[in-house]
């Protein structure tokens, strides 16, 4: 697989040099259905430009270490690539390949028509170095609006996680899994941080995830609310739980043998693939009573160094992404939401209104970690949260005595 995987890079590459200059190398790892599509609309774009797409496909599952930067340092760089991580585009800039991305996005006004989010998670060392693409909150919760009338329940009443709570015996009394979860580690991380932005508010998520951890908060009245709210959603994981992938969760929700599910919004696609429509079938809310959500902004990155007529190119793919049009098709596509507050709305869902509803508040956002913390910090608290959640013997004492360890070790 490997193997083939690089002679079709180099194929690509050889392609690329023997046609015009602005042919671009595109490189993602997006392969389900709704994601070839919503590419297609940004390939549609760059091509109406004059430009040609030359796709470098990584998916998720092939197993291969073929990732940005062996692509780099190997010699065969792309010129545009879907990459979120901060510690990506500081190896870029060592090497003279970053491409900062600050004085277009300014010329071209587009910054101030960002959420607040947004505009963090593209930033890395103060420059805007990702092209934003599309928005994802993380934490959404899903329902099945049949299985909520029937148990005799309201979600979009709920003023707070014990309000939600109190109303899952009338879900279980009605023969029904209140709350569907996936028991896989980057699940419960998930769940772990969309918890700390609902019940602790940006400062301490921040003090947690940001740049720079504050480890003042490790052992903090905040820091024990959120391990015992996740004690509670481990409490209410049924039988199933344990290893099991976030989509297959998401269909008991549409196939109505839970109420509702906690999870990134992406779920939106598994219903619209389903035939389901949001705001008949499905409704969607944020965490109950969040004092603020998490944002995964899925952003693109073009390489630096290039000659003037490819960086024009990359450019233009820059200008076909923040397009307002542009991100409202590519939203209906993705089934995600707009990264634009002013992109055009009557092509986007129930869910999408309301995800941009939330977002207008710039003090009820925070960015995913993944765009601002270090890798190997977010790993091990994953490391960390997900003992406590297999481990009901756990104690919360344990828990945050093993993250400021862990705090000590990689960043002390």
């Amino acid at each position: 697989m490997l193997k083939s995987i690089l002679g079709g890079v180099t194929a690509a590459l050889m392609l690329s040099s023997a046609a015009n200059a602005t042919d671009l190398i595109i490189y993602h790892n997006w392969s389900s259905g709704p994601e070839v599509a919503a590419l297609n609309v940004l390939k549609d774009g760059l091509e109406a430009k004059g430009h040609t797409w030359t796709d470098i496909a990584i998916p998720h599952n092939t197993g291969s270490n073929v990732n940005l930067m062996n692509l780099v340092t190997g010699g065969t760089p792309p010129n545009v690539f879907l990459e979120s991580s901060p510690g990506v585009y500081r190896d870029l800039a060592a090497l003279g390949l970053a491409r900062p991305l600050t004085e277009f996005f300014k010329k071209q006004g587009i910054l101030e028509h960002f959420p607040s989010s947004v505009v963090s998670s593209i930033t890395v060392d103060g420059e805007i170095m990702k092209i934003p693409t599309a928005i994802h909150i993380d934490g959404m919760a899903y329902y099945n609006m049949e299985v909520a009338a029937d148990a005799g329940v309201d979600p979009t009443a709920w003023d707070s996680l014990d309000a939600m709570f109190a109303d899952f015996q009338k879900v279980r009394d009605a023969g029904y899994i209140p709350v569907a979860i996936g028991g896989q580690q980057w699940q419960v991380g998930y769940l772990v941080h969309a918890l700390a932005a609902a019940t602790g508010g940006p400062e301490f998520y921040n003090a947690i995830y940001g740049g720079e951890p504050d480890p003042s908060v490790l052992d903090s009245d905040e820091m024990r609310t959120l391990l015992e709210t996740l004690r509670r959603f481990q409490q209410e994981a049924d039988e199933g739980s344990a290893n099991r992938e976030w989509n297959v969760t998401t269909n008991m929700v549409i196939t109505g043998q839970a109420l509702m599910q906690i999870h990134g919004d992406w779920m939106k696609g598994e219903w619209n693939a389903a035939g389901k429509t949001a705001g008949t079938d499905f409704g969607c809310i944020q965490i109950p009573g969040a004092k603020a959500v998490p944002v995964t902004v899925d952003s693109w990155g073009i390489l630096g160094g290039q000659p003037d007529e490819v960086d024009a190119a990359e450019l233009d793919f820059a200008a076909v992404v923040a397009d307002p049009q542009v991100q409202a098709d590519f939203a209906s596509a993705k089934g995600s939401t707009p990264t634009r507050l002013d992109a055009p709305s009557e092509v986007l869902d129930a869910c999408s209104v309301e995800v941009l509803r939330i977002l207008e508040d710039a003090d009820h956002q925070v960015p995913n970690p993944h765009s601002t913390v270090d890798a190997d910090w977010q790993n091990s608290l994953w490391d960390v949260v997900f003992n406590f959640w297999s481990d009901p013997s756990m104690s919360v004492d344990d828990a945050i005595a093993q993250i400021q360890d862990s705090y000590e070790t990689i960043l002390g």
